[in-house]
């Protein structure tokens, strides 16, 4: 059996009862976002750590160069189609300075996830399963090299390789499953947000010349772009029991898919929901989820997008639809497929 939740109330609710909606939704490890319980808490303790402050920090001297060098290039070009120029390119760098792998790995990366796009649109199952194992293949090649001390020491990859829980070394399956969320599943999220955020920016003069002038309100704007144009349309959850909503039922073990894009246009919780409103309540944007399954990437996500979107505005004057129509995303994907930019200074 399978239902969809699209009102914000039921996706709230939904997502504070994890006994009753558990994230073990596939058959494939999924850490720790598939786990419930006292293992997804233990495992959620050993990567928030990787998402501090301190680490935050001391990677944005990194993050600015990435930002900046996708920029400059900006320049010799007339309509910049975003996604191919900005997006992706933007999202696989910043993972890549994030995790410490060479910038030699970059394509290989980027024929693997144009790959693993292709394959996700059509469905083909035995491709995305011929594709993990590549994507493992590549993981662990990088979990190598940091244990012969190849490379930066103290880079996310090498600190990886050094997890323990309850005394014993994580696994590298363990380890790869955790790098896969955050980079099969953060790039796509990423590559999709930078897309909707350019063209919020290219579509609307008024709300970019204000950021403009106070750039202290960019992540709060960030987070309303994001709401009216989810760049993660939606989650799985499975019911451990019988459940009734409202006057809805559903039985033990169906497949429920959380519609972020509709809970967070929901008329009754936002006023004027495809409207762009500088008041609306933060705490209600389900953008990063919530409950103890909340987004734990979620700081990194702000600081690059946040970034990103600063160095944007002070680089350019003005930020303008491109002359050809752009072309949105198909579901499962969020966001533009193609979106042209002229950017001038």
């Amino acid at each position: 059996m399978s239902a969809v939740l699209t009102r914000h109330h039921d996706v709230l609710a939904a997502l504070h009862a994890p006994e009753q909606f558990s994230n073990k939704v596939s058959s494939h490890l999924n850490v720790p976002n598939g786990m419930d319980g006292a293992e997804h808490l233990a495992y959620r303790a050993l990567i928030e750590p990787f998402f501090s402050d301190v680490v935050l920090t001391q990677f944005q001297p990194k993050l600015q160069v990435v930002i900046d060098e996708l920029l400059v290039n900006l320049d010799a070009y007339d309509d910049v189609e975003v996604m191919a120029t900005l997006g992706h390119p933007f999202a696989l760098r910043a993972q890549c300075a994030f995790m410490g792998w060479p910038v030699a790995l970059e394509q290989r990366l980027t024929e693997w996830i144009d790959a693993q796009n292709a394959a996700t649109l059509a469905q083909d199952r035995p491709t995305l399963r011929r594709l993990a194992d590549e994507f493992s293949d590549i993981v662990i090649e990088q979990f190598d090299r940091a244990r012969r001390g190849e490379g930066d020491p103290d880079s996310i990859t090498a600190q990886l390789t050094r997890l323990r829980l309850n005394g014993t070394p994580v696994s590298d399956d363990y380890l790869v499953s955790i790098v896969r969320n955050w980079t099969v599943g953060e790039l796509g999220t990423i590559a999709a947000a930078i897309g909707s955020i350019v063209g919020f920016l290219a579509q609307n003069q008024v709300v970019q010349k204000q950021l403009r002038e106070a750039p202290m309100h960019i992540d709060h704007a960030i987070n309303e772009i994001l709401r009216l144009d989810a760049p993660l349309l939606t989650n799985r959850r499975r019911t451990t029991c019988s459940v009734k909503f409202g006057d809805m039922s559903y039985e033990a073990d169906t497949t429920v898919t959380i519609d972020w894009r509709a809970a967070n246009n929901d008329p009754k919780v936002f006023v004027e929901p495809h409207q762009f409103k500088w008041d609306r309540d933060p705490h209600l944007n389900l953008l990063y989820g919530a409950g103890v399954h909340v987004c734990p990437g979620k700081p990194l996500a702000q600081l690059e997008l946040g970034l990103f979107t600063r160095s944007l505005l002070n680089k350019f004057e003005t930020i303008q639809l491109g002359e050809q129509p752009f072309e949105r995303a198909q579901p499962p994907r969020g966001g533009y497929r193609r979106i042209w930019v002229k950017f001038n200074h």
